[in-house]
């Protein structure tokens, strides 16, 4: 996406001389004129800026006037003003008013071009931090959802979150729980300390050990140097034991001693560690289950489950997936850096009528997907089909698949030929339009060699001029 000028002087003479320097020097800048203040703050309400120069001294609204008034629109914008009454007193006082830069009339080529390619580069720098911290409030904001059974979620997790005691957090895989742990971990007094997350059974039964407590020098073969384990480094903070209903027996016992003293030893250490963490788990298992099959440690579960937080299905908020897949599509979109994109009201519908056995998880998972395959702005049921491919497991058929007939399948096949041919021409269209047409070129950037792109362009009707 092209940076934004806004000039904003009355003098149209030079407006139009300054817009023509900056044109080339960055012709890849979008620019746009005003000799009007009270046009210019519109201009930003409605469109993205990154960069503004502004005269000094104009009638109605001035320069220094429309200067406060553009930051309180757009905070981070990049303002350099220029005048011809130019003066170290009038510099001093629009910098402190938070102007990037100053420039003095007749303005220098070399100075604008300098002073604008920084100017630009703020911009950019600042444009990216902010999507970089939209993505970060995406990916680590609270529940999305509003039915009631969300709605309990989320008041179950205001109220363990005021609390210092230990939760177990139960639900069915791909639920969230591990976001429901990193939400009572932010909302709690403990915010500031670190937020420690372990997945117990991804690591070996031999390791886990080490790794949550920690090991001296010499503990065992290969341990070359002391290491700090994780309930060390979550100290202050929380620690997670992710789907703790998997871990061994032997395991179980020495957490219990952990739960029980606050301590942790570690391995080959003569003396113990006291810890100050508050203690999250979650499982995914019918704990109460294993116990009576003598899998897992009552006196543990006890220990664990002071505090319990229950993550529903996603079957019982369905309301909310429309509202869910739209929050994952723009999160995707941020992800891949794309143009946002929307679900056709067929899309939403049928996603709402699937019975999702992997829960969110799932439904993150597939909407991945249609952006993926889907090159337009809008996401229709070919693309839907497209992006599924037929897959076998548990709920991959979508409704209305049962009984498919060859008629279905050649409909199938035919929407995605349509769906490559149209993704083929538009990469094609675009490519050669960057290029100016010179296939010799398009075919280096394609990673083709140009006779193999000749074809592909014949095949596909696409018209250029040969260079």
């Amino acid at each position: 996406m092209s940076q934004h000028i806004l000039l904003v002087d009355d003098e149209p003479d030079f407006a139009q001389g300054l817009a023509r320097l900056i044109a080339a020097g960055f012709p890849e800048v979008k620019i746009s004129l005003t000799g009007d203040g009270a046009e210019a703050l519109k201009i930003l309400s409605s469109d993205s800026v990154d960069l503004m120069l502004t005269d000094l001294r104009m009638p109605k609204l001035n320069g220094q006037e429309l200067l406060h008034q553009a930051l309180e629109i757009e905070p981070g914008l990049t303002v350099i003003l220029v005048t011809g009454y130019g003066s170290v007193e009038a510099a001093v006082t629009a910098l402190k008013a938070g102007a990037y830069d100053f420039l003095t009339k007749p303005v220098k080529r070399e100075e604008l071009a300098r002073s604008v390619q920084k100017g630009l580069e703020r911009g950019r720098l600042l444009g990216e931090n902010r999507a970089l911290r939209a993505l970060a409030g995406r990916c680590e904001s609270t529940l999305v959802g509003k039915a009631p059974a969300m709605c309990r979620l989320k008041e179950s997790i205001a109220a363990v979150a005021a609390s210092e005691y230990n939760v177990l957090i139960c639900g069915e895989s791909g639920t969230g729980k591990e976001l429901v742990a990193g939400n009572i971990h932010r909302l709690s007094s403990r915010a500031k300390g670190p937020f420690v997350a372990v997945n117990c059974p991804a690591i070996p039964e031999q390791l886990l050990e080490s790794e949550l407590f920690g090991h001296v020098k010499g503990a065992f073969t290969g341990a070359d140097k002391a290491r700090q384990g994780l309930f060390v480094s979550a100290c202050g903070g929380s620690i997670l034991l992710d789907e703790i209903g998997d871990i061994s027996m032997s395991m179980q016992t020495k957490l219990l001693r952990v739960l029980q003293e606050r301590e942790i030893r570690p391995v080959g250490a003569n003396a113990a560690v006291k810890i100050d963490v508050r203690i999250l788990a979650t499982t995914n298992r019918n704990l109460p289950e294993r116990i009576n099959e003598g899998e897992f440690r009552e006196d543990l579960f006890y220990r664990l489950n002071v505090l319990t937080v229950n993550t529903p299905p996603l079957r019982e908020y369905r309301d909310d997936i429309p509202r869910m897949a739209a929050h994952f599509l723009n999160q995707t979109c941020l992800e891949m850096h794309l143009d946002p994109k929307t679900l056709s009201p067929e899309v939403v519908a049928c996603l709402c009528e699937r019975p999702w056995p992997g829960n969110v998880r799932e439904l993150q998972n597939t909407v991945r997907r249609l952006t993926v395959f889907c090159p337009g702005n809008q996401v229709e049921m070919v693309h839907l089909r497209l992006a599924e491919g037929r897959l076998s497991g548990p709920g991959a058929a979508w409704p209305g698949d049962a009984g498919e007939t060859d008629e279905h399948i050649d409909a199938y096949k035919e929407a995605k030929a349509r769906v490559l041919n149209e993704f083929t021409r538009t990469y094609l269209e675009r490519l050669l339009a960057r290029t100016g047409g010179n296939i010799s070129e398009a075919a280096r950037l394609a990673g083709l060699e140009r006779v193999s792109l000749q074809k592909i362009i014949k095949r596909n009707g696409t018209a250029v001029a040969s260079n």
